[in-house]
């Protein structure tokens, strides 16, 4: 004889046959962060600090700098190729550029030091 299965049993088997035949499927596209935190956001935050546009600032002012620079020395009779004033123009941008940065972490390892000693004392 044969033996009636049970509303248990039944249950099991369905789950066992719907598992096997599941295919697996990703969602479209699942944002790990919320939208409002991309890369491009943080990107333009950044460039919105006031650190970052002073930095631009005194490297463009460097920069132009060294452009006056090299067109002066052209007229008393030096010779530059624009490539060559570009290139100075870059690095004399990316040296205050450099020195600006340091600064700045100077200054705040100054206060630092000064906020930690007030403490402790």
């Amino acid at each position: 004889m044969a033996k009636k299965t049970t509303a248990k049993k039944a249950a099991a088997k369905k789950q066992k046959t719907k598992v096997a035949g599941r295919k697996t499927t990703r969602k479209a596209s699942s944002p790990r962060r919320a939208p409002k935190d991309t890369a491009v956001d943080a990107l333009l935050k950044l460039l919105e600090s006031p650190l970052v546009a002073d930095l631009l600032a005194v490297g463009a002012t460097a920069a132009l700098a060294a452009i006056t620079e090299s067109r002066h020395s052209r007229r008393t009779g030096a010779d530059a190729k624009s490539s060559k004033t570009v290139k100075d123009a870059a690095k004399a941008a990316a040296a205050a550029i450099g020195r600006r940065l340091s600064s700045e972490f100077d200054e705040i390892k100054k206060a630092s030091k000064k906020a930690g000693s007030s403490a402790k004392g």
